[in-house]
């Protein structure tokens, strides 16, 4: 079956599906260990990991194209991409949506906001028409090639018009032909509910530590009625805790056996890299008759 058909039929089936965000091929691979289902690549782990750098629109269409494809290389799993606001008018959003699907994503989501765009639970957004919004929604429904491909709008326009609104942009982004919806940043699960409520599509949470939607779990999001929910930076977080508290130990002390008790020892981390494969791969092309 391919990953979009795959995860076409896990974002509709009964059950929420929880998708964590990963920076790296490293995170995904752990991620598919643990047993999860489909994965999530956002703008703002990929600018961290890859540039050092905020989610403040600095990463290019190709440099999260090739975040996309080095993670989709990596597992077996879908992913669910990043295409920010498309990087530009609809003619880019047509060229980043050919270029993520060849990039083998299984489904990727546009936002409203102007150039250069913010991380959703920042301040300061600003955002285009709905007009113009629905132009790059039809662009990239008409660029695409696998129609399982799934097609998420996402709006940025509760922080600034008010969630009345967001919920009427989002009415036209599913008519412009969007298969999904995501209104970004509730501050209530009162607000929650009136998105699920008042959306006839498939709703996504998103849940940023420290941001401005309230911290909830996968089976209180179901109840609201969100089909999926993401955890976009969480990885990111742990990763950044945990170096910045070895390399200071480091500092100080001059050696990492603090840090030993919480790390996996290199005959572990080979294995999870997939060393013993690639050697037995090896083995047997030498081997061969």
């Amino acid at each position: 079956m391919r990953k979009t058909t795959l995860l076409k039929q896990y974002i509709l089936a009964p059950e929420i599906l929880v998708i964590p965000g990963v920076p790296d091929p490293l995170c995904a691979r752990i991620a598919e260990i643990e047993g999860f289902k489909a994965l999530f690549l956002s703008g703002y782990a990929s600018s961290a990991a890859y540039l050092g750098a905020p989610d403040v629109g600095l990463m290019t269409m190709t440099e999260m194209v090739d975040c996309a494809r080095r993670i989709v290389n990596s597992v077996d799993l879908p992913v669910f991409v990043d295409g920010d606001n498309g990087h530009g008018n609809t003619t880019n959003v047509a060229r980043t949506m050919r270029e993520f699907e060849r990039a083998g994503a299984a489904a990727i989501f546009f936002e409203d906001q102007v150039s250069p765009k913010r991380c959703g639970h920042m301040s300061g957004k600003q955002i285009v028409s709905e007009a113009e919004m629905a132009a790059k929604i039809k662009s990239a429904c008409d660029a695409r090639s696998d129609q399982d491909l799934i097609i998420m709008a996402r709006t940025d326009a509760l922080a600034i018009e008010g969630i009345d609104r967001a919920i009427e942009r989002m009415h036209v982004y599913l008519a412009a032909g969007a298969d999904m919806a995501f209104v970004e940043a509730p501050k209530s699960p009162e607000q929650m509910r009136k998105i699920t409520s008042s959306i006839p599509a498939p709703n996504m949470a998103n849940m940023v530590p420290g941001g401005r939607s309230p911290a909830l779990s996968a089976a209180e999001l179901a109840k609201l009625g969100f089909a999926c929910v993401a955890h976009p930076t969480a990885l990111s977080y742990v990763i950044a805790r945990a170096a910045r508290d070895l390399l200071h130990d480091l500092r100080e002390t001059g050696s990492t056996l603090a840090a030993e008790p919480r790390m996996m020892r290199f005959e572990e981390f080979n294995r999870l890299l997939g060393l013993e494969e690639i050697r037995a791969r090896e083995l047997r092309f030498y081997n061969s008759k």
